[in-house]
């Protein structure tokens, strides 16, 4: 699963590295590049209630294969753009594609992991995010130096990290188990000790099984996951917002070339991982979920605030480091206790929705990132807005009900 979102979020994050070169060649401004890469999360909006739905019904193993396949070759054809209009619409279809995949993996965790490590393992599953970030790095610190076939670097950058979704997409059909029940690596024994674990946990109301009609229509009025949907959206204001910017921000401190930016872009991604370790695995052994959001606030703010402000370039890096240490170590936490507050029957639905939903976050982040640069004419006032926008997800957290975990 981590392999499959590891080439899910280069696919998503590509354009951060081809943005180095691509803008000038197609003549984006901030304003267009900010509005085109975030236009993703509409499209991701849109179809990630239907795609939660259709795991249950088709299974994981051929939903995914078939939403793998389709993003890849997306993914591909963005190479043969040549305006702000033809990156806009590839960029909707490849979120319309995406939207399926993360929300029915959080709801696949549900059938293999009680609620006691649920945390922990959606964060090793999200730790593919800052391999992402690195393995990124490393391939368009590479890539982007290409001119093969009188193609420019950032379109090869396209092809490469689009390819191996398509490849991957088939082996999922082969390979990935839809239930406990149907793996042929875990002994009967610990079939039935796991199943036992789960039915535990649903007669307590702790985990998701229920797909029914009634479900999906009463998810739509709980309170609780509209909660935690106004908290996903804040956490993605500044996670992507952060992300499809980063190696321009960093850029900004004074890189001196594009390859040279695109490593650098590697460091923040190693404290992603130790922060979505750290953080997520404290908040499984304590059971605290609320205040560890509150503290991954807390870095993120501080984190931003150094980047902004620090009068020297590796301290500002410095800042971006810490910034990412606290975005990413909040997302453990964050589903865990987004579980904790939905019944049995809501979590297909509330999931699918708190995820498409709170992924808006997504659009507006990026987007409020390029209008202020291009107004202001550098990155200070967006990583100030990033901030606000972090210091109000730390409010929520703080504010919000425990759950039963």
């Amino acid at each position: 699963m981590m392999v499959l979102y590891i080439v899910s979020y280069l696919d998503r994050i590509n354009i951060s590295f081809a943005a180095l070169q691509m803008n000038a060649d197609l003549h984006l401004t901030d304003e267009q590049f900010g509005l085109n890469s975030g236009i993703f999360f509409l499209g991701y909006c849109l179809f990630g209630i239907p795609s939660n739905l259709l795991i249950g019904k088709l299974g994981p193993r051929r939903w995914i294969s078939l939403i793998m396949v389709v993003w890849g070759l997306v993914t591909v054809t963005m190479f043969l753009v040549k305006d702000s209009t033809q990156f806009f619409i590839l960029r909707l279809i490849l979120g319309f594609a995406e939207a399926g995949f993360f929300p029915g993996m959080i709801l696949y965790l549900t059938y293999w992991f009680p609620s006691k490590y649920y945390g922990a393992a959606v964060a090793r599953f999200m730790s593919a995010i800052p391999f992402a970030g690195v393995l990124g790095s490393a391939v368009a610190a590479w890539v982007l130096e290409l001119k093969i076939f009188g193609l420019a670097g950032w379109m090869w950058l396209f092809i490469v990290t689009g390819i191996p979704a398509v490849i991957l997409g088939i082996v999922v059909l082969f390979v990935l188990p839809d239930r406990p029940a149907t793996t042929a690596w875990l002994s009967d024994a610990e079939k039935e000790r796991l199943s036992l674990m789960l039915v535990a946990e649903t007669k307590n109301g702790s985990t998701a099984s229920d797909n029914g009609k009634s479900g999906f229509f009463a998810a739509f009025k709980q309170i609780s996951v509209w909660r935690f949907t106004t908290l996903y959206l804040t956490l993605t204001v500044t996670m992507y917002g952060f992300q499809l910017w980063l190696p321009q921000i960093i850029k900004g401190f004074g890189a001196t070339n594009n390859s040279t930016t695109a490593l650098l872009s590697a460091i923040p991604a190693v404290f992603q991982f130790v922060g979505m370790l750290l953080i997520a695995g404290n908040s499984d052994r304590t059971g605290e979920r609320r205040y560890h959001l509150v503290a991954a606030s807390g870095f993120t703010v501080a984190g931003l605030a150094l980047a902004c402000w620090a009068p020297i370039s590796w301290m500002k890096l410095a800042g971006l480091c810490l910034a990412a240490f606290g975005i990413w170590g909040a997302v453990g936490p964050f589903w865990a206790l987004t579980r904790a507050n939905l019944a049995v029957k809501f979590q297909p639905t509330g999931i699918a929705i708190i995820n498409s939903v709170g992924n808006l976050g997504g659009f507006v982040g990026p987007f409020l990132v390029g209008l202020v640069k291009q107004e202001s004419h550098d990155f200070a006032g967006s990583l100030i807005v990033l901030a606000v926008a972090s210091l109000v997800a730390g409010i929520l957290a703080a504010t919000a009900p425990k759950g039963n975990s």
